[in-house]
């Protein structure tokens, strides 16, 4: 039996649809990801299984129980903003109490479990500082305490990291995803960034203009998306009519083709039918726009050393891996 099922959803905001018939389940202990561009309604989605936003029809149901009716307290679930939300006239430890205040937990238990969570997220030495006191990186951990001290039975977190910078935004959700496995919390996450969706998820629900489009494993989703949208919100593909396709392979092609950037290939070895437009240094990666046969692609090589660099305007050699060309709808 599913921890989490969510069946037939609906929220419609003045007349305009949010999102519609949403359908999905989730295994107990695991952590799935919300990924879509901004308003496609995973935020919103995300609220209304808080109980924040009220649905219009259908079920969510929490380890067999259908809590629509119920008010977010009696939920039994924990929610990290992308906003830390945090008192500032409270310190770490009684921003981190203050669920357990609401539940009238003992003054005994709660500083012991309070104390238990800072450990978790590695912030006790920090117990009687103030919000002021503390980087960014710093008050999200407070909040993600704040949300484990109840001991929630799923928790959700609305884009927690968007704000941080990219080393404390890597070091962070590490620490999210270990946190989650240590303690075997069902999760659900949501981000419109398809790294942080890519190296955490058990599964992926990719969501577009208030739809599923599709849902898988990182792999699945990268690597067999199943129409343009997929295609061109994860992993930078190529994606090509029929007609630019067939000009470029050389043979006929009847339908829309993706290709990944990093599965072709240059080389100064054979037939130098491909013009370098420009490039860009990404870092550990060198991603060329590059010109074959009238068809525009985009190229991704990894930066080896500075001598393996071709400037733009050379002609070089296109190589392709047939086996990584994917039909989309």
């Amino acid at each position: 039996m599913s921890f989490v099922s969510i069946e037939h959803l609906q929220k419609t905001y003045s007349g305009t649809p949010v999102f519609s018939d949403i359908n999905f389940t989730i295994s107990k202990g695991e952590f799935v990801t919300l990924l879509g561009p901004s308003g496609c309604g995973k935020s919103t989605l995300l609220r209304c299984i808080a109980g924040l936003t009220p649905v219009d029809e259908g079920k969510i149901l929490l380890d067999g129980q259908d809590i629509v009716p119920l008010n977010p307290q009696k939920r039994g679930i924990g929610m990290v903003f992308q906003s830390y939300a945090l008192f500032p006239n409270m310190t770490v430890e009684q921003n981190v109490a203050f669920g357990l205040r609401m539940q009238k937990v003992n003054a005994n238990d709660s500083q012991k479990r309070v104390s238990e969570v800072l450990q978790l997220v590695e912030l006790n030495d920090f117990a009687k500082r103030y919000p002021h006191q503390l980087s960014g990186g710093q008050c999200q951990r407070v909040a993600l305490a704040r949300s484990l001290v109840t001991r929630p039975r799923l928790l959700l977190l609305d884009e927690p990291l968007s704000a941080l910078d990219a080393r404390i935004r890597k070091h962070l959700r590490e620490q999210i995803r270990q946190i989650q496995r240590e303690l075997g919390l069902t999760t659900i996450f949501v981000t419109h960034d398809q790294e942080e969706a890519l190296t955490m998820s058990d599964r992926i629900f990719l969501m577009n203009q208030g739809k599923i489009v599709q849902s898988g494993n990182a792999e699945s989703l990268y690597a067999a998306p199943v129409d343009v949208f997929a295609a061109s919100f994860i992993g930078n593909y190529n994606v090509l009519d029929a007609e630019a396709a067939s000009r470029l392979l050389q043979r006929p092609v009847a339908s829309r083709i993706a290709i990944r950037p990093e599965t072709l290939g240059l080389s100064l070895q054979g037939e130098p039918d491909t013009l370098i437009r420009n490039h860009s240094l990404l870092g550990n990666v060198i991603r060329y726009r590059v010109e074959v046969r009238g068809v525009e692609l985009i190229v991704d090589v990894l930066n080896r050393s500075a001598a393996d660099l071709y400037p733009d305007g050379q002609r070089v050699a296109l190589s392709i891996d047939s086996s990584a060309l994917c039909e989309v709808a």
